[in-house]
Order: C-alpha cells, then structure tokens, then sequence
C-alpha cells in the first residue's frame, strides 16, 4: 500500500520549529559525522529528542558514536551522555 503525496501545502519544518537535537561524539568529544536516518535529526521538544535516542542509542554506537550532547537551538542542554553501559 502506497502513501499519497504530501499535500501541496505541506512544508519541511524550519529549524526555529524544531530546536531540539543531538550532537554525537566520539570518545575524545569530536563531532561524528553521520548519514542516513540518524543525520541530521531535529526534534520539537526534549522530550521527542530523549524518545528519539532512547531507541535508536545502539545503532548510534554501532555508527562509532560514543557519547551524545543535546542542544535547544545552540545552547548545551546537558552531556556529554555516554552511550556506553
């Protein structure tokens, strides 16, 4: 079964609409580049981003990830939080 189009309307949301994310890390704290689906992930709260990484912290380890930092707009929430157990 196939989804419709987005509607003529429809619009990706601006960032100042969703200003929770996550910065992943390495273990010396340098930003990881990632790709696909866990690029570039915005959230509209903390809340949705916690959700977020809560499931998906493994595939984020197995990408190199060790550690994440989570931001509103620019300013450090709180992390680094290791994704180690």
């Amino acid at each position: 079964m196939s989804l419709p189009d987005q509607p003529p309307t429809f619009r990706a949301p601006v960032p100042a609409e969703q200003p929770w994310w996550w910065r992943p890390e390495d273990s010396t704290g340098a930003e990881v580049s990632l790709e696909g689906e866990l690029a570039g992930q915005r959230f509209e709260s903390q809340a949705d981003a916690e959700s977020w990484v809560g499931e998906i912290w493994a595939d984020l380890a197995d990408a190199g990830v060790d550690a994440v930092t989570l931001f509103e707009h620019d300013r450090a929430v709180y992390g680094p939080m290791s994704l180690h157990p």
